[in-house]
């Protein structure tokens, strides 16, 4: 029974509890006193957002007390270093809701310690070397994860990384629980496969484990949008914008998030590039660790305590990170064609009220606002550094005097705009035009230092290309065929002009005088039936929104996340 103790509520007549820890979607987590052992344990009070849901709803009553136990016996089935400990499950006739009653870890959450800024290259390696090996175990086991992120990683005092929140965890043997279609998960660490419908497989946690160790180190989600569905579409299609701080980790991060499974490193080589990446060595080139003369090719073995120490990182120059070479970033793979499978895994979300209890928060997430991993207090992504060596049988790029790239070509003479501006948009689409021979697309997304877009081919204009612009240099691969309702760009008749202007004037309208991270979309028919570029702006709080303007930069709507 609950009873009141001299420290609060009294749980089952034995565990006090002392002081909440944090909450998120599917109840709080309490520090708490077991009165019979006369220790610290961590309780967590399973219960959805409103209360009067169980009540109304039976069969919600039910599929939460299972993913109780389904957890319970999940972290049953492990006992690894980097796991959670569970001791004892409370679910009786007198209480609403179960509590699960699991070792106390008292370093903070991983999203905590990103609050306060990002992680260095070597610790993230080390820190994914702690979670691989969860996952490991927990895949050894027959059982998925399904929401690595942030909030459901803990640190010890030691800074040893420890998995847990198994309450979404897929065991091998198990039915599932969400044969209503609802998606469960975050969706901002959700892998591509997941979204499509398909269970996935190991592959599919590693896919989260790299999106995580991303945040940790670059300071931002490059994918998140301004609500969860379009999260979800970029996701599913848009491209990744390669690591910029994760210097010697930043390879295997992109290898990690490729949108194809197959293409993901195994757990093995895995742990060999994280082994590499904690020692400053960039792992996918080839090279091994110098951990002794008669071990070149193996890893020196996870150690899950404090007495395993990255040496010193050092920058390669003052205030700055090493970056990959740029020859080391693998070209841009190709993308899904998703305009009919991302309709129909939308709308299913829709009509499954994805945005509702089926989203589990997390129940270690912090519970102020701003998202469940928000670096708030990140410095902004650090801008690459501009290459001095000119692409190969390519003109020497002029820049206007503002300093922005000329129509000869683009290239981030400004790091913090690069292509998003008038002249760099105009040498993107002047490039695009020289390797492909048509100017006209079905959407196309600009970063400050790269591009991508659907190009029709000039042969057929109902195919198209996967075109991409990276490093100076365009890439192409066949991409599929136009599907009904989708309008095509002729780039050739947007104003780039409009591009200083609308900035600005997002920048107000969306609160976000100093962007962290800013990007262009561009289509037919957002919010009206012409050209439409959304002008995308995120702040250091995950402020900001977007803009739609048309081609000639007049202003068709703002939307505020």
């Amino acid at each position: 029974m609950t009873t009141a103790g001299p420290g609060g509520q009294l749980i089952d007549g034995r565990f006090e509890l002392l002081a909440r820890l944090g909450g998120g979607g599917m109840g709080l987590v309490w520090r708490a006193r077991d009165t019979v052992l006369q220790r610290e344990v961590a309780l967590k009070e399973v219960r959805p957002p409103d209360p009067a849901m169980l009540a109304a709803d039976p069969a919600a009553a039910h599929e939460l007390r299972e993913r109780v136990l389904r957890e319970a016996r999940a972290l049953a089935r492990l006992q690894h270093p980097n796991v959670v400990t569970i001791h004892h499950i409370v679910d009786n006739a007198e209480l609403a809701h179960p509590w699960l009653v699991m070792e106390l870890v008292t370093g903070g959450s991983l999203h905590d310690r990103i609050t306060r800024g990002p992680l260095s290259p070597p610790e993230a390696a080390r820190i994914g070397r702690g979670l691989l090996a969860a996952l490991t175990a927990a895949h050894a086991a027959g059982i998925q994860h399904r929401d690595v992120k942030p909030g459901n990683v803990l640190l010890r005092t030691d800074g040893t990384p420890v998995l847990t929140d198994f309450g979404i965890a897929a065991l091998s043997e198990s039915t599932s629980l969400t044969a209503t279609g609802a998606l469960i998960g975050s969706p901002e660490y959700i892998a591509p496969e997941r979204i499509r419908g398909h269970e996935g497989d190991p592959a599919s946690d590693l896919w989260s484990l790299g999106m995580t160790l991303y945040v940790a180190v670059e300071g931002h989600h490059p994918l998140r949008r301004a609500n969860s569905i379009a999260t979800l579409a970029a996701v599913l299609d848009q491209p990744l914008p390669p690591p910029v701080r994760s210097g010697p980790l930043g390879p295997t991060l992109t290898a990690l998030l490729a949108r194809d499974p197959a293409e993901r490193p195994g757990a093995a080589r895995l742990d060999r590039l994280f082994a590499a990446a904690e020692q400053g060595i960039d792992g996918t080139l080839g090279g091994s660790p110098a951990f002794s003369p008669t071990e070149t090719n193996s890893p020196p073995p996870y150690r899950p305590t404090g007495t395993h120490t990255p040496p010193p990182y050092a920058p390669t120059e003052a205030g700055s990170l090493p970056h990959a070479p740029t020859g080391t970033m693998p070209p841009p793979r190709r993308r899904r064609r998703t305009g009919p499978v991302l309709t129909a895994v939308l709308a299913a979300a829709v009509a499954a009220g994805l945005l509702g209890w089926s989203f589990q928060q997390g129940w270690f997430d912090s519970a102020k606002p701003g998202g469940t991993d928000a670096a708030a207090k990140a410095p902004a992504t650090a801008p690459a550094t501009p290459s001095t060596s000119a692409t190969p049988g390519a003109a020497p790029t002029a820049s206007s005097p503002s300093g922005a790239p000329s129509a000869a070509g683009p290239g981030p003479a400004d790091p913090g705009t690069g292509l998003l501006t008038p002249d760099g948009a105009r040498g993107l689409v002047e490039k695009i035009r020289a390797a492909t021979g048509s100017a006209t697309v079905i959407d196309m997304s600009i970063y400050p230092e790269y591009a991508s877009a659907k190009v029709l081919t000039k042969d057929n204009p109902k195919h198209y290309d996967d075109v991409s612009y990276r490093n100076g240099k365009i890439t192409s691969e066949p991409g599929g065929t136009v599907s009904q309702g989708q309008d095509p760009v002729d780039l050739t008749k947007i104003d780039w002009n409009q591009i200083p202007a609308v900035l600005a004037t997002a920048k107000t309208e969306l609160g976000v005088p100093t962007p962290k991270s800013t990007y262009l979309l561009v289509d037919y028919g957002w919010f009206a039936n012409e050209i439409t570029i959304r002008y995308y702006l995120s702040g250091d709080y995950d402020e900001g929104g977007y803009l739609t303007a048309g081609a000639t930069g007049k202003i068709l709507k703002v939307v505020k996340s």
